[in-house]
Formats: structure tokens, C-alpha cells, sequence
């Protein structure tokens, strides 16, 4: 199957699943808490981007492939406005623990993958 702009994603070929970008919002511990699920995720902190704005992360992620992970509705507008990619992992959980995303979203894989490889969505929210 192929996913946008035509290039074979990463799980179709064999090479594994989506990479997730995480926003400031979330903790920096969750790449590698999930690396087992999602490798080669990573979050702003490291990166210097925890204090630029939505526009520089959004960017980011578009060069780098990866998908954001947000419980930020700015960026889920952002994903709904201008579409994928990058595409939106749209956290609704409101206040709670690093556990809970990390299950979340190891509970959602099967749902997130298939959302990483149907062109036609570009948020997809989770809570």
C-alpha cells in the first residue's frame, strides 16, 4: 500500500512503524518508553524545538517524517487546516500520567498504523 505522495510507508516495507514526534506538553520520556512500538521517535526537548513556535515543530516533523503527537489543540487545527503531512495524533486525555499516554497509545497501534497509511486522514484523535 502506498501513503502519501506516493512513497511505500515504513510498516509496508518491512522497516517498522511510524515515527511520532511528541510536543512540550507531553513527557520526554514516552520515545523511548514506546521505542519497542514506534523506533526512531523523538520529542522537541531534545531536538531545541520545546520553545520555538507551532509553525518551526510542524515543519520539523514534515522534514523528518514523522507524525505529531500532541494534546495541544492548536496543533490538531493545524492538521485538520492544512492537512498531512505531518500527520496529528490528537490526545484527548486531559491531565494525566506518562503510563497512561504510553498505554494509549500501545492500545491504538493497530488504529494508528492504519491511520499512518490511509491518505484521505490526517488527524486522528485519541483519548
Amino acid at each position: 500500500m502506498l501513503g502519501v505522495r506516493g512513497r511505500a510507508r515504513a510498516a509496508d516495507a518491512g522497516v517498522g512503524p511510524v515515527k511520532l514526534l511528541f510536543e512540550q506538553n507531553l513527557s520526554p520520556r514516552l520515545p523511548a518508553r514506546l521505542a519497542d512500538r514506534f523506533p526512531g521517535s523523538d520529542h522537541v526537548d531534545p531536538l531545541g524545538l520545546a520553545a520555538v513556535d507551532d509553525a518551526e515543530v510542524w515543519e520539523f516533523a514534515l522534514r523528518g517524517g514523522f507524525a505529531m503527537v500532541t494534546k495541544d489543540e492548536d496543533f490538531g487545527q493545524m492538521g485538520v487546516l492544512r492537512g498531512s503531512p505531518p500527520k496529528v495524533l490528537w490526545l484527548l486525555l486531559g491531565n494525566c500520567s506518562t503510563a497512561q499516554v504510553e498505554a494509549l497509545l500501545r492500545d491504538r497501534f493497530a488504529d494508528i498504523m492504519a491511520f499512518d497509511c490511509d491518505p484521505n486522514v490526517g488527524v486522528l484523535a485519541l483519548g
